[in-house]
């Protein structure tokens, strides 16, 4: 087996909520969007740089709560960018892992987290 790429599902309930966080904030572009109709609940993809993640309104994908791991270089100038914007529902700080890292840890408003880590080595 050869993987190409693992794409989370992250639980939402509000794309107006999840805009201003994923795409405002932390800076992602909306790749694309898909809706059954008007009334259905929405599904999309958000990217930023290698990051890929699909977030969802469909009780049956996922729950909320979630916590993905982001392997990453350049964090401590990202956590810079972030703290300017001075988002009003986070601030977040930077960590020293027990793995020898630097951590970042954001909690969207549905309460799903995103752990962005790089290591010191």
């Amino acid at each position: 087996m050869k993987v190409n790429k693992v794409i989370p599902l992250i639980r939402i309930f509000d794309e107006a909520k999840a805009t201003e966080f994923y795409v405002n904030w932390l800076g992602f572009t909306v790749d694309w969007t898909h809706e059954f109709g008007s009334n259905s609940p929405l599904y999309l993809q958000v990217s930023k740089d290698e990051i890929i993640l699909h977030l969802t309104e469909h009780h049956g994908d996922c729950t909320p709560g979630s916590k993905v791991f982001i392997d990453c270089v350049g964090l401590t100038e990202y956590h810079a960018e972030l703290i300017e914007k001075n988002y009003r529902f986070n601030y977040p700080g930077l960590e020293e892992a027990p793995w020898n890292a630097i951590t970042m840890e954001v909690i969207d408003p549905f309460g799903n987290k995103l752990l962005f880590s790089e290591s010191k080595e």
